[in-house]
């Protein structure tokens, strides 16, 4: 019993950490979907704006430990941005 609850720790423990790494890599999407002035020409200043406001309060939850919260913020913009 013991050794099944130390299990289940260590996967949560495992998948903390796998959704930790995630949201560094949603950043960089988006951050190279920024740069691609084909993207960027297809968006009003209007959705842009939302964009940079989503992946910057992504980054914010990222630092702040809230893994779940960051990734969904940053594919809200991934998906704003049409990527």
């Amino acid at each position: 019993m013991i050794k099944q609850a130390f299990v289940a720790l260590g996967f949560m423990l495992l998948t903390t950490f796998a959704w930790a790494n995630m949201c560094p890599s949603l950043m960089g999407e988006i951050d190279q979907a920024l740069q691609d002035q084909a993207v960027v020409a297809e968006l009003d200043e209007a959705t842009l704006e939302e964009v940079r406001d989503l992946r910057a309060r992504g980054e914010e939850a990222h630092q702040a430990g809230n893994h779940d919260e960051s990734v969904n913020l940053l594919n809200q913009a991934k998906e704003r941005l049409g990527i």
